[in-house]
């Protein structure tokens, strides 16, 4: 069994048993539940540089990038380094992320923030809402295409934008939907953990001009996301370059400092 089965196995013995535990009545009753969301694709769309900043504690492929972060103190050296969105890992297993990290940025700063989660079920969504996501990440490779089209739908219909993450052509043409805000292109196999930008450049142009494009995994140098850009590639998730140093806040600040 491959991570990424792992993983989603987990997910559902997860999901489940928040189900029983919280009803979605009380998800709904949050006090972040209605408030007005941030669109990343606008910011994505209206930035110079499109960076992506993540909160990762630790991977699979990497093991321990960062125990020690505290996630608003993170995301506020974010946001002032001018990043278009913050990406928060809530996969507590496997990531050491939670919705606690979540909610603690959204307390820290005013910016579009993403779940970085594997969505397996509409729960997850209104979690999301309610923990002050305004995005939600949907992943093609343990998706079907009913799926994607159901919980994309639920989000919009929640304001919360989509990013939609592929790794290959196939995965890509059964997800394209009016519902979704951007395209992801995911450089790292899931299966092998191997990188590759050729990924991201193969799969731009199958990817309509309507969604936003972003590149994610293995973007560690200014000259990456230059040439990204020649693709048309808006956005660029970067987490472990940041994550991997003592203050991720300044790294991203100088890094998009040598982007402008």
């Amino acid at each position: 069994m491959d991570i990424l089965a792992k993983i989603i196995a987990d997910k559902y013995k997860e999901v489940d048993l928040k189900k029983s535990l919280i009803p979605i009545k009380q998800l709904e009753a949050s006090v972040l539940f209605n408030r007005e969301t941030f669109s990343l694709a606008s910011a994505l769309r209206n930035s110079q540089t499109g960076i992506i900043a993540e909160h990762k504690r630790r991977s699979p492929s990497k093991g321990t990038i960062n125990q020690d972060t505290n996630v608003g103190l993170v995301a506020k050296g974010y946001q002032k380094a001018g990043v278009c969105g913050m990406s928060v890992l809530t996969d507590i297993k496997y990531f050491g992320g939670s919705l606690e990290d979540l909610q603690l940025a959204r307390a820290s700063v005013a910016m579009p923030l993403l779940r970085k989660e594997f969505i397996i079920d509409e729960y997850q969504i209104l979690e999301a809402k309610a923990h002050g996501a305004d995005v939600i990440l949907l992943i093609a490779a343990v998706l079907s295409r009913e799926e994607i089209e159901t919980f994309s739908e639920l989000a919009k219909s929640l304001g919360l934008d989509v990013l939609l993450e592929v790794h290959n052509e196939e995965e890509l043409h059964k997800s394209i939907m009016p519902s979704l805000d951007m395209l992801g292109v995911n450089n790292r196999n899931l299966k092998t953990f191997e990188v590759s930008l050729e990924t991201s450049k193969t799969l731009s142009k199958l990817i309509p001009d309507d969604f936003v494009k972003v590149s994610e995994s293995g973007i560690s140098s200014i000259e990456a996301i230059q040439d990204l850009k020649q693709y048309g590639y808006q956005g660029f998730l970067i987490g472990e370059n940041f994550m991997k140093t003592d203050n991720p806040g300044k790294s991203a600040s100088e890094f998009i400092q040598k982007l402008a």
